[in-house]
């Protein structure tokens, strides 16, 4: 086993290059820092392909509307010379007639898959994002708001629907209608199509010009939705807080300013999607006019017959309708790409991994629980200059014992937990688990021998056997009835018919404080884990509920090692060991007896609680 003292990490990072930081965008130019993230096509791609069968499906479908549409101003046009010769009609209006069904039989087809692959490509995005946020790094979280991510789960991934309902698979059965139209104007009249091709490349050029303007609208309206979340889930979660404070009102100042932030991006949005949306629609009506106008004088002058010039016209629909579907393509997209710009930029964050270290570690069953040589940390947003949290910490955790933490507040005792939880690694110094440097034990291996009961106890919403099974999915009735007597939560199963089934409000409201903090301790106790940090917030319970908490901790602490962050001395003074820390700094350690000799901090503690005479 390596002794080294290197910190090991997860990934590593290196600072972009000029270049890097100002990559181009989908229609070229640069982007700026205002632009937001914002993805490419090679990552929109893997996306599109979540159902491959259903894209061929829905482009082979496209290829055959495609023929559809092309046969049916030939069939016009033979129908026309057929009345002009007066010649019998046949079954040329019958073959029209099943072409025009089958198209729209196709077209509907067509939507419905479409639709379904929409879908699909939303819960595959969300799927991939849910699972990337749950593995991130507890430092990612430290920076970013919930209400945030929630967005780019939410509405960031219903934009990516658009690229395929919109017109994307669609434009494949579009561009085979535009090239065949194109042959066809071309054979017909290369005059009329010469200009016809002028209005089209003005209304490509048009549309090329305002996409980068979308691209930049639509990132910047789902950076303003999800501020609107953060601040929204922030005024949830904490509303009782904010009644108390009778800042209600200014919260709703506060949501009123990103409502109105969001509602000015959609405006901006709307602005500039306005201006494509009438393109495709003024390119139809001049190619229109052009062909009516020159097509008239060319039939006039008998260069051009009626057939011609109709099924000419028929054509020239027939081309301006899949530029206005890839028109409309390239706006999706655009739209799209921005908002997958804010998934793949949570995606592109490293995950917590092991690194190399790989199967099972053996452990040495004659050294200590836990172990802290020489430990330094600061947490990734510290600011240069700042002190660590945690300086040069040595500390030992015999097996079985019932080991305290102590200290005022910020002296680094939650983070003490965080590392040995290995939601972070030292920046100096080894943590180890029974002798073996966490860095070299899998993460699932080492938190499956611990249980962890925060600070403030959070309890999810849903009932009490959700709670339970957290940590022990397996775990039957029977076990979960005895560890809540264990727990002195047995009454807690009487209060309603609903037993176990019974819910607890979202965050536990419909527990009392001590409640969920005995809750929080049943839930680790039924995974059976062999070491328990347990960070102890008793400051606001009563008495008796402090009581219950020490009868339920003295319950916990047999036959494992219990690591407890003592808020109130009284509930640790018959622990065997109490280690005092100060500034991040281990400053004293020993019983309860020997540092109210040694350790004029402990001392003073221990006075302000009522622990001595002094």
């Amino acid at each position: 086993m390596s002794t080294s003292t290197t910190p090991q990490t997860d990934t590593s990072t290196t600072a972009p290059s000029p270049a890097a930081r100002r990559p181009r965008g989908l229609f070229g130019g640069r982007r700026t820092a205002d632009d937001g993230p914002r993805a490419s096509l090679r990552e929109l791609l893997p996306y599109l392909a979540v159902n491959r069968t259903l894209i061929t499906a829905a482009v082979l479908l496209s290829v055959v509307g495609a023929a559809t549409s092309l046969a049916q101003p030939l069939l016009v046009q033979q129908l026309i010379d057929r009345v002009q010769t007066a010649n019998p009609l046949g079954w040329l209006p019958w073959l029209l007639v099943a072409l025009v069904v089958a198209d729209a039989l196709v077209a509907g087809v067509q939507h419905f898959l479409l639709q379904v692959l929409g879908e699909q490509v939303v819960r595959l995005s969300r799927r991939r994002l849910v699972a990337r946020i749950l593995h991130l790094p507890v430092a990612a979280f430290d920076t970013r708001r919930t209400g945030d991510l929630v967005s780019r789960v939410g509405s960031d991934t219903t934009l990516l629907r658009s690229v395929l309902t919109q017109g994307l698979v669609e434009s494949i059965g579009g561009l085979l209608t535009f090239v065949g139209a194109v042959v066809a104007m071309i054979v017909i009249d290369p005059l009329l199509f010469g200009l016809t091709l002028g209005v089209v490349v003005l209304a490509i050029g048009a549309a090329g010009a305002v996409m980068p303007m979308l691209t930049r609208a639509s990132a910047q309206a789902q950076e303003q939705v999800g501020a609107l979340s953060a601040s929204l889930e922030r005024a949830i979660s904490g509303v009782r807080t904010i009644r108390a404070a009778n800042a209600t009102d200014r919260e709703i100042t506060v949501l009123d300013e990103r409502t109105e932030g969001a509602y000015q991006a959609g405006l901006k949005v709307a602005r500039v999607s306005a201006m494509v949306v009438p393109i495709a629609g003024v390119a139809l009506q001049l190619a229109f006019l052009v062909v009516l106008g020159v097509g008239g004088a060319r039939v006039a002058a008998g260069s051009l017959s009626i057939s011609e010039l109709v099924g000419f016209l028929m054509f020239l629909f027939l081309l301006v309708m899949p530029l206005g579907q890839m028109i409309g393509a390239m706006s999706a997209t655009s739209q799209a790409l921005g908002a997958l710009g804010r998934i793949q930029e949570v995606v592109r964050l490293p995950i917590e991994t092991d690194g190399d270290v790989v199967g099972t570690a053996p452990r040495r069953q004659d050294a200590a629980a836990v172990a802290f040589e020489g430990v330094s940390f600061r947490y990734p947003t510290t600011e240069d200059g700042a002190p660590d949290v945690l300086d040069d910490v040595t500390f030992t955790v015999p097996r079985g014992s019932r080991t305290a933490l102590v200290g005022p507040s910020g002296a680094g005792k939650s983070t003490v937990f965080a590392l040995v939880e290995r939601f972070y690694d030292p920046v100096a110094g080894r943590v180890l688990a029974d002798g073996v440097d966490l860095r070299e034990i899998p993460r699932a291996q080492l938190r499956a021998g611990i249980g962890y009961v925060e600070q403030d106890a959070p309890v999810l919403a849903g009932s009490l056997a959700d709670n339970l099974r957290l940590g022990a999915p397996d775990a039957t009735e029977a076990e979960m009835r005895a560890v809540l007597e264990r727990a002195n939560l047995a009454e807690v199963l009487t209060r309603s018919p609903l037993g176990l089934d019974a819910p607890v409000g979202e965050h536990g409201v419909m527990l009392s404080g001590g409640e969920r903090q005995r809750l929080a301790i049943a839930r680790a106790l039924l995974a059976a884990p062999a070491l328990l940090l347990l960070d102890e917030s008793t400051s606001s319970l009563d008495s008796r509920n402090e009581a219950q908490l020490r009868a339920a901790i003295d319950e916990v602490a047999t036959g494992r090692t219990l690591l407890v962050i003592a808020h109130r001395l009284s509930t640790v003074v018959d622990s065997d060991q109490i280690v005092v820390l100060d500034g991040g700094r281990v400053v004293a350690t020993g019983t309860h007896t020997e540092l109210l000799d040694s350790s004029p901090l402990y001392r003073e503690l221990a006075h302000h609680q009522l622990l001595t005479t002094e």
